[in-house]
């Protein structure tokens, strides 16, 4: 049963400009695990992973009912598969957590869905 919905739209543009005055942006968003996968990356592909995980973590937290600040960036962490498919491997949600990240050049797109057992 679905226990929690949230949507977010991130500006790419807005989180590179972040890093670009404050690099540790970088680790006050992502985990170890996801500074690893982040590091492998460069460029553009860097700038949409960072902005993907932004955004779905604010998706989970308004899944969560709460937004950012109840539920902190640290608290999930999302990680691609060996085929490329970003999973919630990490968070404080009793059930299951599913994620979707999509972007153009501008804009990242992202939906988390909360199912409870």
């Amino acid at each position: 049963m679905i226990a929690g919905l949230g949507v977010d739209i991130t500006e790419i543009a807005r989180i590179a400009a972040a890093v670009e005055h404050n690099p540790k942006f970088v680790d006050k968003v992502l985990t170890a695990a996801e500074i690893a996968q982040f590091d492998e990356l460069r460029g553009q592909r860097q700038r949409e992973y960072l902005a993907g995980r932004f955004s779905a973590k604010e998706a989970f937290a308004k899944a969560m009912g709460t937004g950012l600040g109840q539920v902190k960036l640290h608290d999930v962490t999302i990680i691609n598969d060996n085929m490329g498919k970003p999973v919630i491997s990490q968070h404080p949600f009793a059930g299951r957590a599913l994620v979707s990240i999509s972007h153009t050049a501008t804009l990242v797109m992202t939906e988390v869905i909360l199912e409870e057992e």
